[in-house]
């Protein structure tokens, strides 16, 4: 069900939206579910840890969700330019992989849907490799990206970054919509598309039950590169040369409750119609998760050297 405002509603809904700096920047639907500016805090964004028994015990987390890493406020600090700070404000929300490969940091917001139909979520946000000093690449180069004055190797030590939900309804089907930036293969080759997976991300349920084992490191969402399909073409973005230069990004990502579908995905000015973009449910139900609407970012690290992604701001909003 849409919200109609009617033409004099939907002139004060933007004309209230203009006014204000922090919302400007946005187009959100007609109803805004939640606005998290990393200035007051991690607004319920959280590690995603994987499930345990009922005794209590940890040690029964999947080997390859024990370690994700929590969100952390970060100001953009580094070591040759000191204290960025985000987009607007102090702060942002920083996502940080251990120096591993395959090592993925996660940061999930729990919610519920009231209502069935389009979802939207937008946000600003950045990616790098770690900045390091001293020399940790052989001949200035990695991943045949060689320092020129303007390519820098740190660009092919970036692995990938994932905007996806965790989604459940209608007696217990579960799906999950999900996009990702592929800078680099798992063979540090720059790759830079939008990449979705074709299979379902393994659940604690299946791998208590035999049908999933995931090592530390393997990648959580699906774990087969072969599973994963291009949404785009190769797509650049603005790394801007060294690992310290930060340049924010706009993404609006729109999906659809009712139709259990991917919609549109923007990053800043290409628009890619995601609508022909397979969605798989489980083939079995989950209980307890009824009218569940999860968002969540990861970053992980192909290369060995920390990937660390920052989000400045997140807005989600629907038509219901």
């Amino acid at each position: 069900m849409s919200v109609d405002l009617g033409e004099t509603g939907e002139a004060v809904r933007r004309g209230t939206l203009a006014a204000n700096p922090a919302l400007s920047r946005f187009s959100p639907l007609p109803r805004i579910l939640t606005y998290d500016d990393f200035n007051t805090g991690t607004n319920g964004w959280t590690e995603l840890i994987g499930n345990y028994d009922g005794n209590g015990n940890l040690s029964t987390v999947d080997d390859h969700m024990r370690d994700f890493r929590p969100p952390q406020l970060s100001n953009c600090t580094f070591f040759d330019t000191g204290t960025h700070g985000a987009l607007t404000g102090t702060y942002a929300l920083k996502l940080a992989t251990r120096p591993y490969v395959g090592h993925t940091a996660t940061a999930i917001r729990r919610l519920t849907m009231a209502r069935k139909g389009l979802v939207q979520l937008e946000t600003y946000f950045t990616y790098k490799a770690e900045a390091t000093l001293g020399t940790d690449t052989a001949n200035n180069s990695f991943g045949g990206v060689t320092w020129d004055g303007n390519l820098h190797p740190s660009e092919a030590q970036f692995g990938a970054l994932t905007v996806a939900t965790d989604i459940c309804g209608d007696g217990g089907l579960r799906y999950h919509t999900v996009m990702r930036y592929r800078n680099t293969t798992v063979d540090n080759e720059l790759d830079r598309r939008w990449v979705y997976p074709v299979v379902p991300e393994p659940t604690p349920r299946e791998h208590l039950e035999g049908k999933a084992k995931l090592a530390y490191g393997a990648d959580f969402t699906a774990p087969d590169p072969a599973d994963w399909h291009a949404a785009s073409e190769p797509m650049d973005m603005c790394f801007n040369e060294v690992p310290t230069k930060v340049n924010w990004h706009y993404l609006r990502w729109v999906i659809d409750t009712e139709a259990r579908r991917n919609v549109e995905l923007q990053v800043n000015t290409n628009v890619l119609d995601l609508r022909d973009v397979p969605v798989p449910a489980y083939a079995e139900r989950y209980d307890s998760l009824d009218n569940l609407l999860n968002f969540y970012f990861s970053v992980r690290t192909h290369s060995g050297v920390r990937n660390f992604l920052y989000l400045d701001s997140v807005l989600v909003s629907v038509d219901w």
